[in-house]
């Protein structure tokens, strides 16, 4: 039988990167999934892929108004959750100095912000024993010039998570956390780089790697997958870095 046969699973910023990869596999694995982003012609382009298994809901997960909204329609239309891949970021970098208040309340409305609101909304409608997934970042565990804020944000969730399994344990939903290294995904070319420099971005920080490479999506979402099925069934509070080595052995095969 497939892992995720009969599950309904919510992903969040599933139009494109590691969610659309994650969705794609939670199809293959049976669920029902429900992705948000907040570009519709993305979702429109993800669900023509995913089939009829998948429900696309435009939603900016900075705004509660919209998160309020999908959960009702997820409410109304499947009655609970099974899995929650709290997914949904943004990452905009800049120096100490350069960095302004409007960066900082972008970055953590998403980051921050949404992930918490998301867990929110959705813990009323989670299935007794259903798993949730937050991604966070390898980058919590080194220091990266020009991306305080990013580091900063997915600190909190890391640290979001922790809380929540204490939280949510009494009705064995487990709260997890995978942390991906630098992997391939249009989320560096939305900081504003040109097709040139991600090929450059890429090419840097693939010295700095143990395995000397970027990560492809769907590899993330393989340990997604284990978190949000029963193969992690007594893994609770935990963050599983997914990133070549890079937060473990450190930069360059250098033990950290």
């Amino acid at each position: 039988m497939s892992k995720l046969t009969g599950k309904i699973a919510l992903i969040t910023g599933g139009n494109s990167g590691i969610g659309l990869a994650t969705a794609r596999l939670f199809v293959q694995e049976g669920a029902q999934v429900i992705i948000t982003g907040r570009d519709q012609a993305t979702l429109d382009a993800a669900v023509a892929e995913l089939g009829p298994a998948a429900l696309a809901v435009r939603t900016d997960v900075g705004s509660l108004p919209d998160l309020a909204a999908l959960f009702e329609q997820i409410r109304a239309r499947f009655g609970r959750l099974d899995v929650v891949f709290v997914n949904a970021g943004i990452f905009k970098g800049g120096s100490l100095q350069d960095s302004t208040e409007e960066l900082y309340d972008e970055v953590f409305d998403i980051n921050v912000k949404g992930a918490f609101f998301t867990m929110q909304k959705a813990e009323p409608l989670l299935a007794d024993g259903a798993a949730v997934v937050i991604n966070a970042s390898t980058v919590i565990h080194a220091g990266m010039p020009g991306a305080s804020l990013y580091a900063a944000s997915k600190a909190a969730v890391r640290q979001l998570a922790r809380n929540l399994s204490n939280e949510l344990a009494a009705r064995n939903i487990r709260v997890n956390v995978v942390s991906p290294g630098y992997t391939r995904t249009p989320i560096v070319g939305r900081a504003g780089a040109s097709p040139e420099q991600v090929e450059g971005f890429f090419g840097h920080v693939s010295g700095e790697v143990p395995l000397r490479r970027p990560a492809q999506p769907e590899e993330i979402a393989k340990a997604v997958l284990f978190l949000a099925s029963d193969d992690s069934s007594y893994v609770v509070g935990e963050e599983l870095l997914v990133d070549g080595g890079y937060g473990s052995i450190g930069a360059a095969g250098v033990a950290r």
